[in-house]
């Protein structure tokens, strides 16, 4: 059961993290219902990719990572996107946590602590953390879940009186496909399935309950984060979500300009930090496997010190020179990333490993290849809409 719970919180912690803080501010112009249209869909597509990466994990031996799974199911081809895709988004992703959680730090000490500095004394804190690895970021990320859940539950009760219901009555569906790039990048967690495989001892039943609690947990902090947010802040006019959106803001900073709730804004920072935090680590940890794996380097003392520097340092000096790519990042993770990584290359890996290879293992996702079609069919979707999206913009 502690084994359970504690890959539950690593896929959960992985999955609440930027996305959310992103999510408001993308899908307020669409409204409420839309957007909770669109979580529905995503997170039904994330939890079934997530089971697909699993069953893929359970073909192969022990500690084999995205490019190894790659190479086996799609040959050398297969090897050279899965390269190419998972440096592409894992950089993305560590990007925007850094640059978030240096602005959070920043906010906290207004005019001590410039935000690159802020990124630096963050580095410093948590690159020790993930040297050390899975055993002991288990242990923490009980305790920043902890504070998540915790926080996010005072910010409700200190938001909840001030939601209008009548804000959550807009509805324009023609603006929902412009926020379902991020929308897939809120439930993603897929690269940490390898790891999580490997963490909780080869168990099928328990990986797949760890993985459908760990991703409905994410589904309902997100319905209830967007009544209160589309509840509270208009969306358009000044302090509104369009604003946000048009500086690269998250929904923290309109709710802070609307409401004046002594210590909202502190425990929405709070809630931020949290947020932020447990997905930094997940993805960290997921990186750092794929690296070792790809490149071959034994995870030795020095082999760590070297794969701890290539997950950190390219990330830091982008966010040195460009500081604001918060939703940039993020829409491009999600439109690009998300969707051809852990959403097309697991179900090309698994039409590949079942109906050519004959590959099996411990577990296999119902549904056959009507199930694979219908998810393929939506990863589509979703890549029509970011290249609208960024021939639009």
């Amino acid at each position: 059961m502690r084994m359970l719970l504690k890959g539950t919180l690593l896929v959960a912690g992985t999955s609440i993290g930027a996305g959310m803080l992103g999510l408001p501010v993308v899908t307020g112009s669409a409204g409420f219902i839309p957007s909770l249209v669109i979580y529905l869909a995503c997170w039904l597509f994330m939890a079934c990719t997530g089971l697909l990466f699993m069953e893929i994990s359970l073909w192969l031996p022990e500690d084999t990572n995205i490019i190894s799974m790659a190479e086996r199911t799609l040959g050398k081809g297969g090897k050279v996107a899965a390269w190419i895709l998972y440096l592409f988004l894992f950089y993305c992703l560590t990007l925007v946590y850094i640059t978030g959680i240096g602005d959070l730090i920043a906010s906290v000490f207004p005019g001590a602590v410039k935000g690159w500095q802020a990124q630096l004394l963050f580095l410093i804190a948590a690159i020790p953390l993930v040297y050390v690895g899975t055993s002991l970021i288990g242990r923490l990320n009980v305790v920043l879940m902890a504070g998540l859940i915790f926080s996010y539950l005072i910010f409700l009760w200190l938001g909840l009186p001030d939601i209008d219901l009548n804000l959550l009555k807009h509805t324009d569906w023609s603006k929902i496909w412009v926020a379902l790039p991020i929308t897939f990048t809120a439930f993603a967690y897929q690269g940490l399935i390898p790891t999580l495989v490997t963490y909780m001892k080869r168990d099928s039943g328990k990986i797949r309950m760890a993985i459908l609690l760990g991703t409905f947990l994410p589904f309902i902090a997100y319905v209830l984060w967007q009544v209160l947010i589309l509840g509270i802040v208009p969306v358009d006019g000044p302090g509104s979500l369009m604003e946000a959106q048009q500086n690269g803001q998250t929904a923290i900073f309109p709710l802070k300009n609307i409401l004046n709730v002594p210590g909202l804004y502190i425990v929405g920072q709070f809630f931020a930090f949290f947020a932020l935090v447990t997905s930094f680590f997940g993805v960290s940890l997921g990186l750092m496997d794929f690296l070792s794996d790809g490149l071959n380097i034994k995870k030795t003392p020095l082999g760590k010190c070297c794969l701890s520097l290539m997950i950190f340092l390219p990330p830091y000096l982008i966010a040195l020179s460009y500081p604001h790519l918060f939703l940039i990042a993020l829409g491009y993770a999600g439109g690009i990333g998300c969707a051809l990584l852990l959403g097309l290359l697991p179900i090309l890996m698994v039409w590949s490993g079942r109906y050519y290879l004959g590959l099996q293992g411990q577990y296999r996702l119902s549904g056959g290849r009507v199930l694979l079609v219908v998810l393929m069919t939506f990863v589509f979707i979703e890549l029509v809409c970011e290249l609208g999206h960024v021939i639009n913009s």
